[in-house]
This record gives C-alpha cells, structure tokens and sequence, in this order.
C-alpha cells in the first residue's frame, strides 16, 4: 500500500512537471519569432543619373537627373520625364504636321539586397535633335505670298538607350555605360550613384 501511494505520487509529479516544462517550451517559441523578426522600415535613397556627352576630349553636354525612391520590401518603381514635343512633316498638305516627344525618360526601380547593397534596376533613354536634311517635295507647292516650296526641312533625331542592372552601396558611383554614335564618333556616358538618405 505504502509502494503503490509512491508510485503514484512519482507519476503524479512527473506528469506535473512534464506539463509545466511543455508549457514552458511552448511559451518560448511563440515568444522567439517575436523577439527575432524586426520591422523592416522603407529606406529613402535617392539615384542621381548623369549623362554625359564628348566631342574627343571635350565635354559638350552634362546632363543630371535625381530621383528619390523609397525602398521597402521589394522594387519599389520611380519615372522621370523631361522634354519636348517638336513637329514634323509626315506629307500630304504643307501642314500635315505630326508632333514627336524629344527628351529624356528615366525608369528606376530599387530594392534592398541586404543591410549594406541594393540592387538598381535603370531604363534611360535620351533623343535629341540634331540638325535637319532637306526633304523635296513631289512637286512644287503653291504659296499665297512668293514663289512655291519645292523642299522642307526635317529634323534629324539622335538616341542613346541604355538598361541597367546594378548591385550598389550607399555613396558609390558606378559609371556603367559607355556608348560611342557610328555617325559623329561622339562618346556618351551614364554614371549612376546611390545616397541612402537618413
């Protein structure tokens, strides 16, 4: 009697302190995820872009465009349009006109690789005027005032495009690309830096 009153008081407690150690336990692990994972906050970067234009070794054109992007979770998109719209003769009548966007438009996407990179996804792409050719028309036409047009001119649209993909840290510039045009021999550069603003 004495044997079998042990015995179940040995269960007993056994079975006390199985339940308060699993109970233990299960408390940890709901209270580790907590305690490990942290809130990961948007972190504002900004990405300055400059393209830069040479004629052998003199500069002729520096042109810097910034965009702010605020980088979270994933690739967060920033677009940038600068320009102008500038007519064209595309036939029939003298004023048959149609009208062509010329400028520059930047496409940024950024996202946080890990504490210390970011990756920088870029489209950029960049049409300017140059000049124009002399276009004749089929036959001469009449003017109200003075003797009829027999040619117009047309503007000669120049482009430079570029898509990138970067791996950066916080303050570095990277001069990516490096384009030379077959019809001037002018070199084209885009060098790209990332600041993360704190």
């Amino acid at each position: 009697m004495k044997r079998s009153i042990q015995l179940v008081l040995v269960f007993t407690s056994l079975a006390i302190f199985s339940s308060v150690s699993t109970a233990q336990e299960n408390k940890k692990s709901d209270e580790r995820p907590k305690s490990e994972t942290r809130e990961l906050k948007p972190v504002p970067v900004k990405v300055q872009i400059v393209f830069t234009e040479f004629d052998g070794d003199k500069k002729v054109k520096s042109l810097p465009y910034t965009t702010l992007i605020g980088v979270d979770h994933g690739p967060e998109l920033a677009k940038l349009r600068v320009g102008t719209r500038i007519p064209v003769y595309v036939g029939g009548s003298p004023g048959g006109m149609q009208y062509l966007d010329v400028g520059t438009n930047v496409d940024c996407r950024a996202h946080r690789i890990n504490d210390v990179s970011f990756g920088v996804q870029l489209m950029f792409e960049r049409s300017w005027v140059d000049g124009d050719i002399p276009v004749a028309f089929e036959k001469s036409v009449p003017q109200a005032n003075g003797p009829g047009l027999t040619q117009f001119n047309e503007p000669v649209i120049r482009q430079f495009k570029a898509e990138l993909n970067l791996i950066m840290r916080d303050g570095q510039t990277v001069e990516s690309t490096i384009g030379t045009d077959p019809s001037t021999g002018r070199v084209s550069k885009i060098e790209v830096t990332l600041i993360v603003l704190k």
